[in-house]
């Protein structure tokens, strides 16, 4: 009889110690996944902060190209033709 009381100890505290392994390995991927979650807002935000800045240093480029003279279109290379 006592041995049956060891052996359903043994395991009660087996079952235990899985549950509290199991239990850790979850918090650990939910701090995982949070961290996962926040670098992904974090990329998401860096992203139209550089889409903007693209946008705006495209319009700079597209000023500069059109105020040059070396960009405009000129008649005298087809007037040789």
């Amino acid at each position: 009889i006592m041995n049956c009381d060891i052996d359903g100890d043994m395991e009660n505290q087996v079952e235990m110690e899985e549950k509290t392994r199991l239990i850790n390995q979850v918090l650990e991927l939910q701090h995982t996944l949070e961290d996962l979650s926040a670098r992904v807002d974090a990329v998401k935000e860096e992203n139209l902060k550089l889409k903007s800045e693209n946008q705006v240093l495209g319009q700079y480029i597209e000023n500069l190209m059109s105020a040059s003279s070396v960009f405009q279109t000129t008649d005298t290379k087809s007037k040789r033709k």
